[in-house]
């Protein structure tokens, strides 16, 4: 079964993608960006980014404990060590698959890091 988890982007409709897509028991959210710290630093960005991921989990029926992948998309290199950080200070023990990527440009140019994840949510025989 197939459920949409929509956000808050003006652009969902437009481009034709949602927040967050759940099948069964994984969860797939969309690169999600630092909406509200657009003009922060990027270990602030990422916390953000991360904290809205965190929401759209919960409404999702999973936690950050069910993450089993993300991927990083940072427009400036030497922000790796601050995203990372910021990465690690929720994931650390959980330590899902993840990839860090940078990149020319986000769809905001204030943005500095956009994250996706994958989520597994364990059935109650498990």
């Amino acid at each position: 079964m197939r459920q949409n988890f929509p956000g808050t982007s003006p652009f969902e409709p437009v481009i034709g993608f949602s927040r967050a897509v759940r099948v069964d028991n994984t969860i797939h959210i969309s690169g999600t960006g630092p909406v509200g710290a657009d003009n922060s630093d990027a270990e602030t960005q990422a916390r953000h980014t991360l904290e809205i991921i965190r929401g759209i989990l919960a409404q999702a029926g999973a936690r950050m404990e069910d993450v089993v992948r993300t991927r990083m998309y940072l427009t400036h290199v030497e922000d790796w060590e601050a995203v990372g950080r910021a990465h690690g200070e929720i994931f650390g023990t959980i330590r899902p698959a993840a990839t860090m990527v940078v990149v020319a440009k986000l769809l905001n140019p204030a943005w500095r890091v956009e994250i996706e994840a994958d989520a597994v949510v364990k059935s109650k025989n498990e």
